[in-house]
């Protein structure tokens, strides 16, 4: 094997700076790491699927053994199950594996709970959207709850991957563009999940995923080559991969991508030295699925063999869905090329994740076959996923007042959305309830008589050759011409999103458009409703919209939440946290881009000679953390004022002007004026959620401080330099008022 050699070991990592010391550990499984045996110990750090337990006597699995080059006796010594769910079947699982185990250890079950198990919650880029923190933990704990009854032990989430290009599909399972919003989510999720004790019932452990810099594959294409400056690595995509570090969360996920040409899997600067010796984690690192033979058509290892070397001293403690470590690791070590003692800490580290979740008293943990095959999902789950939704909505348009509907009115839906049960949302749970369809959500606030319904054939999925609806523009127009107003609810197939759901195009498809301008031409109000996983390119049908509202896909009770905003029974609160472009062609497209020496200046728009498009704006059609309400704010009284200790407060004063209590997200954001690297042209650094009745008056103010202010400077060090800071508050990154001031 070429590349290899006893030096590669010695340069790559040093002992002394090994996370932990095996002495420190609790002697029971310092005992058992002792005691196990080499292939043992490689077992441990391997995960695989359900299936290879043979608990379906019918499948034969001299195949999968073979594919993994590996004797089925080692099934007797694996340390974790991929994605095995369903508490009878965890039941009979870990029964079996027990009984068969010489050290009796237990297995652990993770599986992917995006954003739900039973009870699906609206997706993570949605419920991001709330920026209500204290519903982006009661989303985790709910999911927690009922994958616990479920018999699962950890969940791969929350996924915290930063993103500024709404082609890739996996937007849908991160909270959006901006690194500080994605960090107060990622750590209420992880709080969510994990409690302050993985032993209480209820409670699962959280993996966060994927480090590092995953959200940023080149065209948006999944699984595509990631390439960043450290500088933006540290400024944008780790802060919420240190938030959830910080938070406690006991298993972080290495990405599918390269970071600075090395693949995560086998990135020792990216495992070993800012994960653990920098950040000072001691948790569970795992790898995503087959990523460690990935390392081989990456061109980072020519075999299984070096993939499985490099990986080990990178600081990988399991592979999963591969078998290089068990094939290969015990040759490396007898070979000299691999010590000891990385395998013993891995599995020390394992072993200890185990104990904290509690299964070496109770290996079945919270495992409820009853609770798990219950009927329905319980009443609470279902009004939490409701009020979620609800909040998780962002209207963007309401042009005269459409919204909030009327009872009363005769109302048309239209659209291949209008009846769907298919809005759950990619990565949903079990999929065992349908979601509450918009149609059935708005027949429980009207009587059916009052909604009449044309086009209501749905969207296929790309993945099965489908790229549009049929066409039945002509007829809905005849149909629902003498409505009141008219509902168009349109979007992408759910199918379409998630992993593998990369999109060159973002338009809806060609007779959703046309539908939307066939009804505009009734001359009745069109309320436009999207459901999609992504931001889309709406500004072809903004014109025909007299209201626009961003539906996403909600989960179980999507029809409902969608009909409390409609008629106003709730306050559409949400703000983007993702910008909508304009156009495909301006993506990447986000609000904290770095200041150049060319800005564009819009009180001269025939400069040439600037960074700008001939044909469209820079700015998106919708820019981060905007949203409407049926209130209107008006903000006032802005100050930035030293104090005598010197603390620098930011205060403004926000009225409700309207008859309608309501929820505003008041936001900060600063620029450094002047700095030894070039700054964002604004960073978010606060905000504050505040309810005012009509006519109310609040004053919302921020402390800013020296952390606010500090960035990673030329030597790769976090640094504070003083001078002018433009401090900003306001509605969103596109208003706001502006006062610079000097702090030292």
């Amino acid at each position: 094997m070429s590349c290899i050699s006893a030096a590669y070991l010695c340069n790559t990592i040093t002992f002394s700076t090994l996370t932990k010391e095996l002495a420190m550990t609790k002697p029971f499984i310092q005992d058992l790491v002792n005691d196990m045996t080499l292939d043992e110990k490689l077992a441990q750090l391997t995960q695989l699927g359900p299936y290879y337990w043979g608990l379906d006597d019918t499948v034969d699995l001299t195949g999968p053994f073979k594919e993994l080059n590996i004797e089925p006796q080692v099934i007797k010594s694996i340390g974790s199950v991929l994605n095995g769910i369903g508490a009878r079947n965890v039941i009979e699982l870990q029964t079996r594996h027990l009984e068969s185990s010489r050290l009796k250890i237990p297995l652990i079950f993770m599986a992917d709970v995006i954003h739900g198990y039973r009870t699906i919650l609206p997706i993570p880029l949605a419920i991001g959207c709330s920026f209500d923190l204290d519903a982006c933990e009661q989303f985790a704990e709910v999911a927690a709850r009922e994958s616990a009854a479920a018999g699962i032990h950890l969940t791969f989430s929350p996924m915290t991957d930063l993103v500024r290009d709404p082609r890739w599909g996996r937007v849908m399972e991160t909270s959006g563009e901006d690194p500080y919003l994605n960090a107060r989510v990622t750590e209420s999720m992880v709080r969510g999940y994990q409690g302050k004790d993985l032993k209480e019932p209820g409670r699962i452990a959280a993996c966060v995923k994927h480090f590092a810099g995953y959200g940023a594959p080149e065209g948006g294409r999944e699984y595509n080559t990631v390439d960043m400056s450290t500088g933006v690595l540290r400024e944008f995509y780790l802060p919420a991969y240190k938030a959830a570090v910080d938070a406690g969360v006991a298993m972080v996920m290495a990405a599918f991508n390269t970071i600075d040409r090395i693949p995560s899997s086998g990135n020792s600067k990216l495992l070993r030295g800012i994960l653990r010796e920098e950040w000072g984690f001691d948790g569970v690192t795992i790898a995503d699925f087959n990523s460690v033979n990935e390392l081989v058509p990456h061109g980072a290892a020519q075999d299984g063999r070096e993939a499985a070397l490099k990986s080990l001293v990178a600081g990988l403690d399991i592979e999963m869905m591969s078998t290089h470590y068990l094939n290969h690791a015990a040759s490396l070590v007898q070979e000299g090329l691999l010590d000891l003692r990385l395998i013993d800490e891995a599995v020390t580290r394992v072993l200890e994740l185990k104990d904290a979740l509690g299964l070496f008293d109770n290996p079945f943990k919270d495992a409820d076959p009853v609770a798990d095959e219950a009927d329905k999902p319980s009443p609470e789950h279902l009004q939490a996923a409701r009020e979620m939704g609800a909040r998780s909505i962002v209207l963007l348009k309401n042009e005269g007042g459409v919204l909030p509907l009327k009872r009363g009115m005769k109302i048309g839906l239209a659209g291949p959305f209008a009846t769907s049960i298919n809005v759950l949302g990619g990565w949903a749970g079990t999929e065992k309830d349908p979601a509450v369809s918009l149609y059935t959500g708005i027949t429980g606030k009207i009587p059916a008589a009052d909604l009449l319904t044309a086009m209501t054939g749905e969207l296929g999925s790309m993945l099965e050759g489908v790229f549009d609806v049929e066409d039945a523009s002509e007829a809905a127009y005849e149909q629902l011409k003498d409505c009141d107003v008219i509902l168009a609810a349109v979007g992408e197939n759910q199918q379409d999103t998630g992993e593998g759901g990369s999109k060159a195009s973002l338009r809806l498809s060609a007779n959703q458009e046309k539908l939307i301008h066939r009804l505009k031409a009734t001359g009745k109000p069109v309320v436009t409703i999207v459901f999609s996983g992504r931001p889309l390119e709406l500004a072809p049908v903004l014109e025909s919209s007299d209201a626009l509202v961003q539906a996403w896909f909600l989960g179980t009770e999507s029809g409902n939440s969608i009909a409390d905003v409609l008629f106003g029974d709730y306050n559409p609160s949400g703000r983007l946290s993702m910008s909508f472009p304009y156009s495909v062609g301006q993506i990447p497209v986000y609000y904290n881009a770095y200041q150049t020496g060319r800005p564009y200046d819009p009180q001269y728009p025939n400069v040439r000679y600037v960074t700008r498009y001939l044909d469209i704006p820079n700015d998106p059609l919708f820019c981060f953390g905007y949203g409407l309400s049926y209130s209107a704010f008006a903000y006032s009284g802005f100050t930035v004022e030293t104090a005598a200790d010197g603390k620098v407060l930011a205060s403004i004063q926000v009225e409700n002007t309207s008859e309608v209590t309501g929820k505003e997200t008041v936001q900060l954001y600063i620029r450094d004026v002047t700095a030894s690297v070039v700054r964002p042209g604004k960073e978010l650094k606060g905000f504050k959620q505040i309810t005012l009745a009509p006519h109310e008056k609040q004053t919302v103010s921020f402390e800013i401080t020296r952390d606010m202010l500090m960035f990673y400077g030329q030597d790769d060090q976090l640094v504070f330099e003083p001078g002018d800071f433009d401090i900003m508050l306001g509605a969103n990154s596109g208003d706001h008022s502006m006062q610079r001031i000097w702090i030292g």
